[in-house]
């Protein structure tokens, strides 16, 4: 059977004149569900589905009042048979009829099944178009978005929209569409015949529409309310697990997983709260439907028993009574399949409504547009900044630059420097205008920049930013990113479509380089060819050939796949690659090592020779020939000039050189020959490392891989049986069994109510009969009717009571499955994260998508199954003590109805496993993109990104005909074969009445009985994609429960583990001292041969042997992909050596908790500062604002952070994108030291550093070594020039160790490095 129309929502019945008046003019206020369904941008084949879907779906509706009509006349046709007491005549008539209209039932039936197939076939293509659209113009809106926009944009926020907000959606506007139409075209042929059957009854009864419309409205309008409530805390705890999952290194390195999960259950209790109040508005909003139908039923009874009773010769016969009764009751029944309907529609215009006000969000800065502006077809280069002011939108109390102005000559180099935050990268920024200033202009070649066109201005500027973001592609395609928005070649076919990601897939299948690019068109020749000059003038092609698939080398997600200096050399080569007029280098070699450094600076001279070029630096060195130097303090311009000029006249620049000047006396001046060390670091130093060391310290390119315990999960599905996930959610559920329990008997009671109902009605039916006498028929219309009226109120607190407690359950099981969920995967180490293909966005499926479809099993969908099934026992026992030759005929159909919906069933659930997986990858490239928004704004990558996006959606669509098609054969299959059904009950029971062998009481009493089964089965078919995608959710969380801590981890009661913790929910353990440290400790590494497991061939580490004492500042010093941050994934124990052993204080057993690192990517959860410093403290120990305070004022950051208007509470944005580079990495330091480790780590702690502040670090370092030992990595040597022991790494093993002086004694490669970093060489 169908479901009724859809009646919550309040746009569709209060404002329909006014929506269709005003979507044109005003689109931003009718989001509606009609504006989802209709202002979807559909085209003439959405149309044509459309009206199709809805001209079926109304057909659909027919049938049933036909049925109504037959039913009536053979309750006419039996009471004449019967009163008229002419038995032969009669018998052989009625049988002739019963005969007739068996034929009609079954013809229609045959029209009913095409007319529902066609329905839900189109109606099920509709909505995977309109979510396919909705996917696009979501992402469309937000690459139009200019950059202050994702500045409060939560991490997370888009997975969880392409995730739970479109699988909304998708729900919403699929098959139920049709079902709710087709409900809604029987309620009004039940009315149409019901009125021509007796009008004054039917007149009556026309009440039930304005109180379902009340009911409609107010429930739904607080339903909606708890539901957005609810979607804004979710997708805040989202966004929390997605950094997370995207910094799990940083996560595991400061066992900070138990205050970030606090932090994402205080989220998530808040919406388990406002989940609460929607199931029991909900409930209420169900219950109510079967209220007014049931306290209609009543007024019907009453009534017509008063008709007919009345008599006065009207016509009015006991078959037209019944006929109007009948459908009215069937009608007010269907109303009640439609309540889960109301929730999803409900549900699915929020979602729309969420998502909408992206896609109509108008962008102040919008870099997708090529016809606003004027467009500039050649530039010189000459830029001024005149009278600019500025401050950051998301601190707009704070003035970054206040009426400033200078100039970048046309064709000169010209340079940026001074302390952290002064403004250097802001003018990077608004050069390229991801931001708008609040005062003043900036002309280029004479023009204000906000007059010309964004996409041509980032056209005609290359930029290498200080975080050099890399996309999840192949080498090739990385650097060719920089000729997306350039004129050098035509890119529309090679850069916008497949041919390069091609190329790399065909490279990695086996092929040979060139005969690959040879299959494609000359222009992939031509785009090629400007790749690999790029990176030769990076100096990347060295390392870039020696990959196992060179060019075509896939780096992984955020280029983790490479080192920090080989990322940044394939940022330069993709700035370099279209040859701009502008080139904007910001610390473009701030993670290279030096000699690596010296090649690229070789090549730029002759590259920025007649070519404005800006370089932001803090390594003077690497700027002292520039043209111009522009010192800045605190957004003021301080001093200018050339390098000798300012060191003789700006007393801060020449402070900055005094603070980076290295001692580099030269050996071989004073008589020193070569050493055999210094023959082979020359050696050594000269070759490029094959490696792709992980300075994230994963391994990105594991494909397939066990994890170290043996455990994995399947990130594409589960293969746990249906019972093993039955008994999983059953222990879930086992802290709620009281209000379980309490749920099920409101159930039993709801699916009772119906066999309840078909026994007052068969005997109401029986008593209308014109044999009797007035007054009997009277009173028997009195007592029936008090009956449905008490059904009414018994049902209307079942319902509620059911609803409530099943609500309950559902919103406790997810709040703690999405808890225990989160916890596992933050317990999994980093090789089960990089392997099987796991990527933070399908980990976050687990989380968004996967526990919002567990609900499917635990909430209100349980409740309505168990009526179900109590329904349908209840019903086939009762029949068969009433009349079992009737029933026992009826039940060996149930098979043939049960079969099509498990065929159904069975079918989605493998869409559901294909889809999750397809839709996956793009939900990946949105979330990819929005990560790295500066990047893909810079470089114009917003129509590439868009083209790669949308051939993302073309598998998983395309995939979707043929399994539709098939599904919904068996959803028709479900629906029709119901009516056969019909139609053999009807012939079949009419015939043992006609026999003598049931009276007609019975009959009518097995009949609805039976009828109300069927129709329940229907409704449980209609629930199967819930269920079906449940089904799969909830065996893949339990999966993942199965392999966290404590497994299994859902075993017992673990609710006392996921309560909100006090004090903000950051850490428990209140008042617990914090572990001393009196010294560092001693750390020896004794020939130590390491791999990573995606290639166990190549080695990493070969026989490195270390020993750094107690209170040591050791240093980590080499080229890039040496291996420097091998070890120190190593000593963080991420991993474990294949061979020799690692020794801490002579023990080899050691605790994470004793170590800090200050990772190169100093990444900040979006949270307040306070959160992120704190949240490097000791696990079991939360640290006191004097603690914090104590590691800023170590870090030099103290004072920047009192400075802002809200101080230690004031939030760092997503990825701390609202400090400068050099801020975060003080941050990350003070984090570091809120710990007060024995053994400290530093990753180029100074790389983002200014001269001040590495000053500053220096005498911090010179503080704590007594305290902790210290081992940091650094291509800048003035950094650890006073380290006690410096080792230099090279191709993975230790070919030198010694203190400054002695490296640049015997070194010939350290003292080279040294050289071309002293100011004065």
């Amino acid at each position: 059977m169908s479901a009724v129309p859809q009646t919550t929502r309040t746009q569709p019945w209060q404002n329909v004149k006014k929506f269709w008046s005003s979507t044109k003019s005003t689109p931003k206020k009718s989001y509606g569900y009609l504006h989802l369904l209709v202002k979807s941008d559909p085209d003439k084949l959405d149309v044509i589905f459309l009206v199709v879907g809805i001209l079926a779906a109304m057909a659909a509706g027919v049938p049933f009042p036909l049925l109504g009509v037959l039913f009536g006349e053979l309750v006419d046709e039996l009471n004449t048979a019967s009163c008229a007491k002419s038995q032969n005549q009669d018998v052989d008539n009625l049988q002739a009829s019963v005969n007739t209209k068996v034929l009609l039932i079954v013809y229609v039936s045959i029209a009913n099944f095409f007319a529902i197939y066609i329905h839900t076939g189109c109606f099920s293509l509709f909505g995977e178009r309109l979510v396919r659209r909705m996917r696009e113009k979501y992402f469309r809106g937000l690459l139009r978005q200019e950059i202050a926009f994702f500045d409060n944009l939560p991490a997370g926020e888009v997975a969880s929209c392409l995730t739970s907000d479109i699988e909304t959606i998708r729900s919403g506007v699929s098959e139920k569409v049709g079902i709710v139409i087709s409900s809604f075209s029987y309620l009004l042929g039940a009315y149409v015949v019901a009125f021509i059957k007796n009008a004054k009854l039917a007149g009556m009864l026309v009440s039930l529409v304005p109180a379902y419309i009340a009911m409609a409205v107010i429930g739904g309008s607080y339903v909606g309310k708890y539901t957005s409530r609810m979607s804004e805390q979710i997708g805040a705890a989202t966004s929390i697990a997605s950094e997370c999952l995207s910094n799990v290194v940083l996560v595991q390195a400061f066992g900070a997983g138990p205050r970030l999960e606090a932090k994402f259950a205080m989220k998530l209790h808040k919406a388990q709260k406002d989940g609460l109040k929607k199931a029991v508005a909900a409930a209420s909003q169900f219950g109510l439907l079967f209220f007014i139908a049931y306290s209609a039923n009543a007024l019907a009874f009453w009534q017509g028993a008063r008709t007919i009773a009345n008599g006065s010769g009207s016509g009015v016969t006991a078959g037209a009574v019944y006929t109007v009764i009948f459908l009215l009751v069937d009608a007010s029944f269907i109303i009640s399949q439609v309540a889960p309907f109301l929730q999803i529609f409900a549900a699915a215009a929020g979602a729309s409504k969420k998502l909408q006000s992206v896609i109509d969000r108008s962008s102040d800065i919008d870099g997708t547009s090529t016809t606003d502006g004027m467009k500039l077809d050649q530039i010189s280069g000459d830029i001024t900044f005149e009278n600019v002011t500025f401050r950051y939108p998301s601190r707009p109390s704070f003035n970054v630059f206040e009426n400033v102005s200078l100039r970048f000559p046309a064709g000169k180099h010209s340079a940026i420097v001074g302390p952290s935050g002064s403004g250097k990268s802001t003018i990077a920024a608004l050069i390229t205008r991801l931001y708008s200033l609040d005062g003043g202009k900036i002309l280029i070649d004479g023009h204000n920049i906000q007059d010309v066109n964004v996409r041509n201005l980032r056209s005609r500027i290359g930029v290498v930013q200080q975080e050099s973001r890399l996309l999840d592609r192949s080498i090739l395609e990385n650097i060719a990113h920089g000729l997306v928005n350039s004129d050098l070649v035509d890119y529309e076919s090679p850069l916008l479509g497949t041919s390069l990601s091609d190329v790399a897939r065909a490279v990695q299948a086996g092929q040979n380089f060139d005969a690959a690019v040879a299959s494609q068109a000359p222009n992939v020749s031509a785009v090629i060819q400007l790749v690999r000059e790029a990176a030769i003038l990076a100096d990347a092609h060295s390392f870039i050939s020696d990959l196992e698939f060179g060019y075509a080398t896939s780096i992984g997600s955020s280029g983790n796949g490479l080192s920090g200096g080989q990322k940044q050399r394939i940022a330069l080569a993709r700035a370099l690659v279209k040859n701009p007029a502008v080139l904007i280098l910001d610390e473009a070699t701030a993670s290279l090592d030096t000699a690596s450094e010296r090649h690229i600076q070789s090549s730029l001279t002759e590259v920025i020779r007649g070519r404005t070029t800006i370089s932001v630096a803090h390594r003077l060195s690497t700027i002292k020939d520039a043209d111009n130097i522009i010192v800045l303090r605190n957004g003021e311009v301080v001093g200018q000039g050339t390098h000798l000029e300012l060191v003789a006249m700006n007393e801060v620049y020449a402070g900055m050189v005094a603070t980076q000047t290295l001692q580099t006396t030269d050996p071989l001046k004073r008589g020193h020959g070569t050493t055999p060390d210094s023959r082979e670091s020359m050696s050594v130093s000269n070759k490029r490392s094959p490696l792709i060391e992980k300075e994230a310290f994963t391994d990105s390119d594991q494909t397939v891989n066990e994890t170290a315990k043996g455990e994995q999960i399947d990130p594409l599905g589960s293969q746990r049986s249906l019972w093993s996930t039955m008994r999983g959610i059953a222990s879930l559920s086992r802290p709620q069994l009281i209000f379980v329990f309490l749920g099920i008997i409101a159930a039993i009671i709801v699916g009772g109510a119906f066999s309840g109902e078909a026994v007052i009605f068969g005997h109401t039916i029986g008593a209308l009969s014109p044999c009797r006498s007035a007054a009997s028929i009277r009173a028997s219309g009195n007592l029936f009717g008090l009956l449905f009226f008490l059904f009414a109120v018994l049902v209307l607190s079942a319902n509620i009571i059911s609803g409530s407690s099943f609500g309950r359950v559902a919103e406790l099981m997810v709040l703690k499955v999405r808890i225990l969920a989160f916890r596992s995967l933050l317990h999994q180490d980093l090789e089960w994260h990089s392997s099987n293909g796991r990527t933070p966005a399908l980990l976050l499926s687990y989380l968004s998508t996967d526990a919002a479809s567990l609900a499917g099993l635990s909430g209100t969908t349980v409740g309505t199954i168990v009526s179900i099934m109590v329904n349908l026992m209840a019903g086939i026992l009762m029949t068969h003590i009433i009349a079992w030759k009737i029933a026992v005929v009826l039940l060996a159909t149930l098979p043939i109805l049960l079969g099509s919906g498990v065929m159904r069933l069975r079918v989605l659930t493998q869409l559901q496993d294909r889809h999750q997986v397809a839709y996956a990858t793009s939900i990946g490239i949105t979330v990819e993109a929005v990560n790295s928004i500066q990047t893909v704004a810079s470089l114009g990558l917003e129509h590439e990104l868009l083209a790669i996006y949308r051939r993302s959606l073309v598998g998983p669509y395309k995939a979707s005909f043929r399994e539709i098609a098939y599904a919904d054969f068996w959803l028709a299959t479900a629906y029709s074969v119901s009516n056969l059904i019909y139609a053999l009950a009807y012939w079949w029971g009419t015939k043992q009445v006609v026999a003598g062998l049931y009276s007609q009481t019975q009959f009518f009493i097995v009949l609805p009985a039976l009828l109300f089964s069927a129709q329940s089965c229907g409704q449980m078919f209609a629930l199967a994609p819930d269920f079906s995608k449940a089904r799969v959710a909830s065996a893949k969380l339990l999966d993942l429960l199965d392999i966290g801590p404590g497994k299994p981890a859902y075993g017992g009661n673990t609710l006392v583990d996921i309560e909100p913790r006090e004090k903000d929910l950051e850490i428990g353990c209140q008042g617990q001292p914090m572990l001393g440290n009196q010294r560092g400790i001693r750390v020896k590494f004794r020939n130590v041969h390491f791999s990573y497991p995606a290639r166990p061939h190549s080695s990493a580490l070969q026989a490195i042997d270390l020993d750094i004492l107690p209170g040591q500042f050791a240093a980590l010093v080499g080229p890039s992909g040496a291996g420097k941050s091998t070890i120190f994934s190593l000593l963080e124990l991420f991993y474990t050596p294949k061979y020799g052993t690692i020794e801490f204080d002579g023990s080899p057993n050691f605790e994470r908790e004793r170590v800090a690192l200050v990772p190169q990517d100093s990444h900040l959860f979006d949270e307040t500062v306070r959160f992120n410093i704190g949240l490097g403290a000791r696990p079991g120990h939360e640290a006191t604002d004097e603690e914090i305070e104590a590691a800023s004022k170590l870090a030099g950051i103290h004072e920047v952070i009192e400075a802002l208007p809200e101080g230690y509470e004031t939030r760092c944005g997503p990825n701390g994108d609202r400090f400068s580079g050099g801020q975060k990495q003080r941050l990350s330091i003070a984090r570091a030291l809120v710990r007060q480790p024995s053994l400290l780590l530093l990753d180029e702690p100074t790389s983002a550093l200014d001269a001040e502040s590495e000053v500053h670090f220096q005498e911090t370092l010179s503080k704590i070594r007594s305290q902790m030992t210290v081992i940091a990595i650094a291509h800048r040597l003035h950094t650890i020039m006073k380290a006690s022991v410096i080792f230099l790494i090279e191709d993975g093993r230790c070919i030198d160790r010694g203190t400054h002086e002695q490296l640049l004694q015997r070194s010939a490669s350290y003292r080279s490095n040294a050289l071309h970093q002293s100011l004065g060489s």
